[in-house]
């Protein structure tokens, strides 16, 4: 048994997705001498010639840019870095953002349906507290950003089991680099508002103890933000 234990500790951990797409582009860059300051191809056509979904390859353009090999410019596309080095590499910056945003749809959405039956008047009041908190705040992105969180966490609380807080405390605080820079380039301020929209039909559902609506509610929430970041 040591011996196996052993064999399993030396086994390397498989490379995240957006590092394998991020060297297919970097590749792609050499074999078609794309130089310093010149534009890649459309997303479209990057994501066809690597046979990747859009997501993947925004993770890895993302990733690129945070490496410093590619800098992403908003309305005219994805250009290789005058400052881009021949051995850039792609550090490993924790699980990407798409990745995330699966996790959160199939558990948040359980976590509204649990909510919705157990939620006491006091966990609504703290649910509906949060939205007005992330109301007040809406053009203090931090401040914005904070009640956000805190709206998810009060429905995770609603729920009565502590470990899925900690479930639902671990998937935010993976929203690191590559989120933030994601987030940077592609939120609308249509899906900001929207987001006010749908956390108020959550906060309704869980109010009203209806467990398929807060499920569905949430469902179409993460939803959302996962399109517009994917299409931009």
């Amino acid at each position: 048994m040591k011996k196996a234990a052993s064999a399993l500790e030396t086994i390397p951990p498989e490379p995240r997705l957006y590092r394998v797409v991020s060297g297919r582009i970097q590749q792609l860059i050499k074999d078609e001498n794309i130089a310093a300051g010149e534009r890649l191809p459309s997303e479209r056509d990057l994501a066809s010639k690597l046979n990747v979904s859009r997501a993947s390859l925004r993770e890895a353009l993302i990733a690129l840019e945070l490496g410093g090999i590619v800098e992403v410019r908003g309305g005219s596309g994805v250009y290789v870095s005058e400052q881009a080095k021949a051995d850039s590499d792609v550090m490993e910056v924790g699980p990407g953002p798409f990745e995330v945003l699966s996790a959160r749809r199939l558990i948040e959405s359980e976590v509204a349906a649990i909510a919705a039956k157990n939620a006491t008047d006091s966990a609504i009041d703290a649910i509906l507290k949060a939205v007005l908190e992330m109301e007040k705040n809406h053009d203090n992105r931090n401040e914005n950003e904070m009640a956000d969180r805190n709206f998810h966490l009060a429905i995770a609380r609603a729920t009565g089991n502590s470990a899925l807080v900690g479930v639902i405390e671990y998937l935010w605080n993976q929203r690191g680099s590559l989120w933030h820079k994601l987030k940077e380039h592609f939120q609308t301020e249509e899906l900001r508002k929207q987001t006010l929209l749908d956390h108020r039909a959550i906060l309704a559902a869980i109010a009203a103890h209806d467990a398929n609506g807060a499920k569905q509610a949430m469902r179409a929430h993460l939803d959302r933000v996962s399109r517009t970041f994917s299409r931009g």
